[in-house]
């Protein structure tokens, strides 16, 4: 085999140990239901979204990563829906997730909401042999693959007030061998557990100034155990600014601002607590989400999540 592909196994060998199997995001507060199909209309409003992640920079073959997302609430009933597309490219290789989500909530408390959901994906995986350059193009290991579908199902649950929020959630019950030539399973999509929760504090009387602080884990055999940790700042309900640290991987920055009542700009920067930091500029991603929100009608969260 050649550089490339040294280079190449050697990146993905340094992704999975970072269980990073499913796509990873900096903001993942905001772009939940990717994750946990249980979020699918827990905002009360048609909210679209739409994500674009490039890490690792200057490194040849890096992860870029673009997902786009509708949910929303159906009428007056218990009930909301999804659908989200992801792509994520990792040097000869490039994935799409569609997926339908559908949730259920019911009221637990006079503050408190509980979600349940599940979410169906269809996964379409394509391996580009020509980026790799082997040296025996005729090796039966090394083939290109185009579209090779595989099915899954996921399911979640959310539990949440105005102020508060805590979810569990596999997207894919299903594993899933990416390329099984030969009976030799290259790269092999484990089942990922996400375990996530935020608080938001008023810090002043008239709730000008609001912080929320919040953690992800995510949880694959194989791997370490990975935990983000953020804390965001809200100022006037318009900005927002923050940190997050990866745990043994990454340090971010997030900055965010609400346009007008339904459009809101965000932007994350990710700098390697790790020796990838020698061979890239870092992490950027940047999203946009609009809702559109009915006159007099009341966010059932805030903008934080």
């Amino acid at each position: 085999m050649g550089t490339k592909l040294f280079a190449l196994m050697t990146m993905l060998v340094t992704v999975c140990s970072y269980a990073q199997q499913d796509a990873q995001f900096t903001q993942y507060m905001y772009n939940t239901i990717t994750i946990n199909p249980a979020y699918a209309g827990s905002r009360g409003a048609l909210s679209i979204f739409g994500l674009y992640r490039t890490q690792w920079v200057g490194l040849d073959g890096a992860p870029e990563t673009s997902t786009f997302s509708i949910n929303t609430p159906l009428n007056s009933s218990r009930l909301g829906i999804g659908v989200s597309l992801i792509n994520d490219k990792i040097g000869p290789t490039n994935e799409n997730n569609f997926s339908a989500d559908l949730s259920y909530t019911v009221q637990t408390s006079a503050d408190f909401k509980l979600s349940f959901g599940i979410k169906a994906t269809a996964n379409l995986f394509n391996l580009d042999i020509s980026k790799l350059n082997p040296e025996d193009q005729g090796d039966a290991q090394f083939q290109d693959l185009d579209n090779k579908f595989s099915p899954n199902l996921g399911a979640g649950i959310y539990w949440h007030s105005d102020k508060a929020y805590l979810g569990l959630s596999v997207p894919n019950f299903i594993e899933t061998n990416r390329y099984d030539d030969n009976d030799v399973a290259i790269y092999k999509d484990k089942i990922n557990y996400y375990l996530m929760g935020g608080y938001v504090f008023n810090l002043d009387k008239y709730e000008y100034y609001k912080f929320k602080p919040a953690v992800l884990a995510k949880m694959v055999e194989g791997a370490p155990l990975q935990v983000d940790i953020s804390a965001n700042f809200m100022f006037l309900d318009k900005f927002v600014l923050g940190a997050a640290y990866r745990w043994s991987a990454s340090v971010s920055a997030m900055a965010g601002f609400q346009i007008t009542d339904g459009l809101y700009i965000g932007y994350g920067y990710d700098r390697e607590t790790t020796r990838l930091n020698n061979y890239n500029s870092g992490s950027h991603e940047i999203f946009l989400r609009y809702e559109f929100i009915k006159n007099n009608s009341k966010m059932t969260t805030p903008r934080f999540f």
